[in-house]
């Protein structure tokens, strides 16, 4: 495996609006190409929007959603993709043949689709199906895994990717600064979003935190950490709907350490390098070496029925 240049990036998407978004994807795409990235990952429903779907029905769903890989808008990603010399991963809605829903993150190089992947615990709109299978694919030499936003969060799903052999994973989101049941969760003003220019001081320490960045330390770095995997996360920044995203997209290297990040409160990018050196330094490596299955193999495959609750989701 050779070094990887990984972009991720943060954008103040528009509900909905391919055309604007893709626009914007374009733009940071070329200025990360520009600074030698060889990918940049953006967050999940990047194309379409997302929080706007909880109102669709299944009609305006699908009028959303588009065919994989036949859409207008992978399309218009691998001409991107050719025109910049960059790959492109990158989210949306999409609908197959038989009409049936589902989250979607793709990944794109000049030649067309790389990999697809669906997200396993959709939760936006009842009309969502869930994806039923992992997905690690060979992208410049390295192998990589998807799981968008809420998959990261049940931790045997990194562990399956990481064992499927992935040495990075893609972990685009649409996540924090809303209300939950742990202490400190809640909105946060889409004044203080308005005013940022002016105070922009006050808006960073509802971003930074227990609404928003302190919450994803304390889960993110581990996923890294314990898998000895490198993570890149990504996450919108301003209004998404009528909801205030932090965005804080970032890479954290199999160590669990922050190895670029986004700070501006605006539309960003940062790239980190990628060496495989550390995919054999790091603890995890070791850990994974040293697992016994027999142990624990029933107790972690036995039986249960999927319950998945979001807090701030009305019914």
């Amino acid at each position: 495996m050779k070094t990887l240049k990984i972009a991720t990036a943060q954008f103040e998407n528009r509900s909905g609006d391919k055309k604007y978004n893709l626009s914007v994807i374009r733009e940071l795409a070329q200025k990360a190409a520009a600074d030698g990235a060889d990918v940049i990952a953006f967050h999940e429903c990047s194309v379409t929007g997302y929080t706007f779907a909880r109102h669709l029905d299944v009609s305006q769903m699908l009028d959303t959603a588009e065919l994989i890989p036949d859409g207008p808008s992978v399309k218009k990603l691998t001409e991107i993709a050719e025109e910049l010399n960059i790959v492109i991963l990158a989210g949306l809605f999409e609908k197959d043949e038989n009409n049936h829903l589902f989250k979607a993150y793709v990944c794109v190089d000049r030649n067309g689709l790389v990999a697809k992947y669906r997200k396993l615990h959709p939760f936006i709109n009842p009309h969502l199906t869930p994806g039923e299978e992992y997905v690690v694919f060979d992208l410049l030499g390295w192998k990589c895994g998807i799981l968008i936003c809420y998959d990261n969060n049940i931790i045997e799903n990194v562990r399956a990717t990481t064992l499927l052999g992935a040495d990075i994973i893609f972990m685009p989101h649409v996540t924090m600064c809303t209300p939950s049941t742990r202490p400190g969760a809640g909105f946060v003003d889409p004044a203080l979003w308005k005013n940022r220019y002016n105070d922009p001081t006050s808006l960073r320490q509802e971003f930074d935190g227990l609404k928003g960045r302190a919450w994803l330390m304390k889960w993110l770095p581990a996923r890294a950490y314990d898998n000895g995997i490198y993570a890149v996360f990504s996450n919108p920044i301003g209004m998404d709907d009528d909801q205030l995203k932090n965005g804080c997209s970032m890479v954290l290297d199999p160590f669990g350490d922050i190895i670029a990040e986004c700070r501006k409160l605006d539309n960003d990018y940062v790239i980190a390098t990628i060496t495989p050196e550390k995919l054999t330094q790091a603890g995890g490596y070791r850990y994974k070496k040293a697992r016994n299955p027999a142990l624990y193999k029933d107790i972690i495959g036995q039986e249960n029925v999927p319950e998945q609750k979001v807090v701030w989701m009305k019914k």
